[in-house]
């Protein structure tokens, strides 16, 4: 059957009020590299807290909740920001830009779990549009079987390379490169994770979405407040959620 092709900017409609919520995921993958023991900051106790409210915030995956008591968010900012580094608090990495707060990494990477190919498969390639310091990354090498990461901003593709080294996560692939034309080498993805959001959706990422695959980003919506967008594509054309509010860095072209 012919894909429906969208016309963008998609229509943000007012969000229905019910959280989109994946059903049972998978078990956490057994072949995943050792992470690094703590040096410096023992936060075994404070990142099993983390977890804890995680779930009880509404994260169901097992897999979800392994992967954000596995990758220590510490060693992702700066050394004055430690003591923060479990807190449900997006802190600055530099250049401008964030690490996301752990609450809402840990939901957008539930949501890619439950797109279609992925509850029947498990979780394959993954695109990730900007890397940043490189944790969400980090977190998605543990639930996928492959991550490309891409980067606008050179100093933090370096940054999140140097982050990532002490994991080896052989599965997960730094790109540096403008992130809104996505990576066509790597496609088609299985899910595709955007860290930043625009008015508008750029082609690529939905020419790059396999069928059965599912992307989620933020979007301005109505009244220029960001919205998390979730973008199922089915044999039939796509299918679009608007979930609750959020704030993202705003989408850029280019490299710098």
């Amino acid at each position: 059957m012919t894909q429906r092709r969208p016309g963008f900017p998609a229509r943000i409609d007012p969000p229905s009020g019910a959280a989109l919520r994946p059903p049972s995921q998978p078990a956490p993958r057994r072949d995943a590299p050792p992470m690094p023991q703590g040096v410096g900051l023992d936060s075994a106790a404070v990142r099993a807290r983390m977890v804890q409210r995680l779930a009880a915030s509404g994260i169901a995956s097992p897999a979800v909740l392994h992967a954000m008591g596995s990758v220590e968010r510490h060693r992702f900012v700066d050394t004055a920001l430690v003591n923060q580094a479990y807190e449900d608090t997006s802190l600055p990495i530099g250049l401008g830009q964030t690490i996301s707060k752990p609450s809402i990494v840990a939901r957008m990477t539930e949501l890619l779990l439950g797109a279609e190919g992925a509850r029947a498969a498990g979780l394959g390639r993954v695109l990730e549009i900007g890397t940043g310091c490189g944790y969400q990354a980090a977190v998605l090498g543990r639930v996928a079987r492959e991550v490309y990461t891409i980067e606008r901003l050179r100093a933090l593709h370096e940054k999140a390379r140097d982050n990532l080294r002490p994991w080896r996560l052989a599965n997960v692939h730094l790109i540096f490169g403008d992130g809104t034309v996505g990576y066509a080498k790597g496609a088609p993805y299985a899910a595709i994770i955007a860290a930043a959001g625009g008015e508008t959706l750029p082609q690529a990422w939905i020419d790059q979405l396999a069928v059965g695959g599912r992307l989620v980003a933020p979007m301005v919506g109505a009244g220029g407040h960001q919205v998390l967008l979730v973008i199922d594509k089915t044999a039939h054309g796509l299918k679009q959620n608007v979930l609750e509010a959020v704030h993202f860095v705003p989408l850029k072209s280019g490299i710098a």
